[in-house]
C-alpha cells in the first residue's frame, strides 16, 4: 500500500472508533429499548466497518 493509502486507513480508522465509542456513550444514556437496540445495531455496523478497514492492515 502507499504510504497515502494507509493514512486514509489510519484516518478511517479514527472516524469508525469514534462513532462507535459515541454510539456506546448514548445507548448507555437512553431509556426506551427499542431506540436502544437501534442505536446498538448502528455500534455493530461501525465496529464491523472498523474490522473490515483494520483487516486490510494485517
Amino acid at each position: 500500500m502507499t504510504e497515502k493509502e494507509l493514512l486514509y486507513i489510519e484516518d478511517a480508522l479514527s472516524h469508525e472508533k469514534y462513532f462507535r465509542t459515541k454510539c456506546s456513550e448514548t445507548i448507555s444514556q437512553i431509556q426506551d429499548q427499542s431506540l436502544k437496540k437501534s442505536v446498538q445495531e448502528i455500534a455493530d455496523k461501525h465496529n464491523q466497518t472498523f474490522q473490515n478497514f483494520y483487516s486490510l492492515l494485517g
